[in-house]
């Protein structure tokens, strides 16, 4: 007997028809995060310019570029005990401004830490004309640092790599190539360093190891004559040891005492010390605790000893004396609103580095500080323009803590700068070039 076959009813035929102009229609409209960065609103910052500009020549050139570095706040990283004051910690209401902040930069370059919403970010920069690129990528490289050797003498590799804590922290760094040109290269490399404010000598040691393996890639690659840019969160505020000494300030007296303190050898490194289950927290970024601040205390560790290849204050300044100092693009501006500087809430000496830069680039409920930077490497004989900055903006502007709703969905606050340098050198330039 033959099978009797179903027959669908007008009704359900009309329903399947509807369903399946629906399906049609799904496959071709953009992702909601898409619609929903157009609507989202974020504060309005100013960008501040010069007259100030490389003049353009036949025999010099000048390149420009507009690069943006951001912490985006994880969303694996949010919980309501570190941001009290918040009003939008949910990821759907965060993503819409996410997607506004990156593609309302205008970058041409962007750096990004903490990202975690790749599936709907990057089809939002690709709407936002962002898969057309001016530049191409031509080499990279990842630095571990847990694993990345300090100095290169010594009874072990453990005394080599003279770290004090595996973080898990990691650098990058890309060479590109401006579409169309032979010869004009740049260098780029973002990080995110060790967040426990303690940790002085870690964030430095890995600081070095950044800078140091940046110029190895561009003499490994040929491009020692590119300018590089290294921006990211480096979890160091402009009073910090790390900062003067890639910046090419001397050590102050405070600064070597926060190196020493920090000479230890977390559990870790050395497991027969500690807690586990406290370590495992310190990796994390720990959690706020009113009774007994994380932040202001080193738990399971001890302090170091020759075998661990830590170095002392003054070896460590003289290991980076074997590097070019670097610029920041904020600090070097120095000409916008003085009441929205890290100045202006830091007295810092006469002569030191960092006052011109954004009063905060992270402002919550619990910390509001400035560890976000753009840092540019000038090989000698460059000279580079800072043509503009992000305005930072007023503390009043940032209600009671980020993220929050209309002013940034992240912890932290971008940083953005349009630079320009010559494209050619004489040859003179080219040859006196060293490391």
């Amino acid at each position: 007997m033959p099978s009797q076959r179903h027959v669908l009813t007008p009704e359900q035929l009309a329903l399947s028809a509807e369903r399946k102009k629906k399906k049609a229609e799904a496959s071709v409209k953009p992702p909601a995060a898409l619609d929903q960065h157009k609507l989202s609103k974020i504060l309005s910052r100013s960008w501040l310019t010069s007259a100030n500009t490389l003049e353009p020549s036949q025999h010099h050139p000048s390149e420009e570029t507009t690069i943006m570095s951001w912490n985006m706040l994880a969303q694996c990283l949010v919980r309501r005990e570190i941001f009290p004051t918040s009003d939008c910690l949910k990821a759907a209401q965060r993503v819409g401004m996410l997607i506004a902040e990156v593609t309302n930069s205008g970058a041409d370059i962007i750096c990004l830490q903490e990202v975690d919403c790749l599936g709907k970010l990057g089809p939002a920069l690709e709407s936002a004309d962002y898969s057309f690129a001016i530049y191409e990528k031509i080499a990279d490289r990842t630095i571990y640092y847990d694993d990345t050797e300090l100095c290169t003498e010594g009874p072990s590799e453990r005394t080599r790599i003279g770290s004090s804590f595996r973080t898990r922290n990691i650098g990058f760094i890309i060479a590109l190539k401006r579409l169309g040109s032979e010869d004009q290269h740049v260098v780029v490399a973002t990080t995110h360093l060790f967040w426990h404010p303690k940790y002085t000598y870690e964030r430095a040691r890995q600081a070095f190891i950044l800078t140091r393996s940046v110029c190895e890639f561009k003499e490994r690659n040929g491009l020692q004559s590119s300018t590089s840019f290294i921006a990211g969160d480096f979890n160091f505020n402009p009073s910090d040891a790390a900062y003067s000494l890639l910046v090419g300030d001397p050590l102050m007296p405070e600064q070597e005492a926060d190196i020493a303190a920090s000479r230890v050898i977390h559990a870790s490194i050395d497991p027969s010390i500690a807690d586990p289950r406290q370590a495992a927290n310190e990796e994390e970024g720990g959690e706020a605790n009113p009774e007994e601040d994380p932040d202001r205390v080193i738990k399971n560790a001890r302090r170091a000893g020759a075998v661990d290849g830590l170095l002392r204050p003054s070896e460590l300044a003289e290991y980076f004396k074997r590097l070019p100092p670097l610029k920041s693009a904020y600090d070097d501006w120095a000409s916008f609103d003085k009441s929205r500087i890290f100045g202006s809430r830091v007295n810092l000496p006469t002569g030191r580095r960092g006052r011109n830069e954004p009063m905060y680039t992270s402002y919550t409920h619990f910390w509001k500080v400035t560890i976000d930077y753009i840092f540019i490497m000038l090989p000698p004989g460059r000279a580079v323009e800072v043509l503009g900055v992000l305005e930072s903006p007023a503390k009043d502007d940032l209600g009671d803590g980020l993220p929050r709703k209309g002013v940034c969905g992240s912890d932290h606050l971008s940083v953005c700068a349009r630079i320009a340098w010559p494209t050619r050198w004489t040859e003179e330039v080219k040859q006196s070039l060293q490391y």
